[in-house]
C-alpha cells in the first residue's frame, strides 16, 4: 500500500536523523524539550483547520504525526520506557476496538448520543481504578476548553450546573460576547485567563466535596 509504505518511510527518516551520525539537534531532544513543538504544531493544526486551509491542514497534521514519530523513537531509546510506534500504534487500535462495541462488537448505538454513552460507559471499564471524575483531567488544557470539560465531568458527580447569565443563539455573537468581557476586563486592569483558571479551581474544589458526600443510597 502505497500510504504504509509513505509511512515507513517516514519513520525511517525520523531514525536515520536520530542515528548517532545523524542530526546533533534530534540526537539531544527528550519528551521534555519537545514539548513546545507538540503545542505549536498542534496550534498551527487547529488554525488551518479552523480557517479551511487544506493545504495548510495537510502541513500541519505532518508536523503533528513528526512529533508523535518523534516522542515514539525517543521511548524506544530510552532505558525504562521501551515502546515504539508500533506498538503505539497497536494499543491505539486495540482502544478504538474496544471503545466502539456498536461497530466490532454486539453493542447497539441508534446514533451519536448513544455512541457517547457507550464510549463513556466502556472507558469507566478500562479506567475503573479512578475514584474521580476528575481524573485523567489534564488541568493544563486552555481554559475554555478546561470548563467545558469540567462541567461534564461535574454533571457526573452529581452537582447540579446552570447557565448564570443568558448566551447569544449562535457563535459568532457569542465569539464577539466572550472578546467583549475580556476586552472590558483588561480595560480595569483584570486578567480574564487567570480569573478563568480561579474559578476553575474553586469548581473543581465544588466537584471534589460533592464526590466526597456520602451516598445516600449506600
Amino acid at each position: 500500500m502505497t500510504d504504509a509504505s509513505e509511512l515507513d518511510r517516514l519513520v525511517a527518516v525520523m531514525a536515520r536523523l536520530r542515528r548517532p551520525d545523524g542530526c546533533p539537534w534530534d540526537a539531544e531532544q527528550t519528551h521534555g524539550s519537545l514539548v513546545r513543538y507538540l503545542l505549536e504544531e498542534t496550534a498551527e493544526l487547529v488554525e488551518a483547520i479552523e480557517t479551511h486551509d487544506v493545504p495548510a491542514m495537510r502541513e500541519e497534521l505532518g508536523d503533528v504525526l513528526y512529533q508523535v514519530l518523534f516522542h515514539a523513537d525517543l521511548a524506544a531509546a530510552t532505558p525504562g520506557e521501551g515502546f515504539d510506534i508500533e506498538d503505539v500504534a497497536r494499543d491505539t487500535a486495540a482502544k478504538m476496538v474496544g471503545r466502539h462495541p456498536h461497530v466490532f462488537g454486539d453493542a447497539e448505538a441508534a446514533d451519536a448520543d448513544a455512541v457517547v454513552e457507550v464510549w463513556e460507559a466502556q472507558k469507566r471499564r478500562e479506567k475503573a481504578d479512578r475514584t474521580s471524575v476528575l481524573d485523567g483531567v489534564p488541568m493544563a488544557m486552555p481554559s475554555l476548553l478546561l470548563a467545558e470539560k469540567l462541567v461534564g465531568r461535574a454533571e457526573r458527580a452529581g452537582l447540579e450546573v446552570r447557565a448564570g447569565v443568558p448566551v447569544p443563539d449562535d457563535e459568532d455573537a457569542l465569539g464577539d460576547a466572550l472578546l467583549d468581557t475580556v476586552i472590558a476586563s483588561a480595560a480595569k486592569g483584570l486578567d480574564a485567563e487567570r480569573a478563568l483558571r480561579s474559578a476553575l479551581r474553586r469548581f473543581t474544589a465544588r466537584i471534589r466535596e460533592v464526590e466526597a458526600q456520602p451516598d445516600p443510597e449506600a
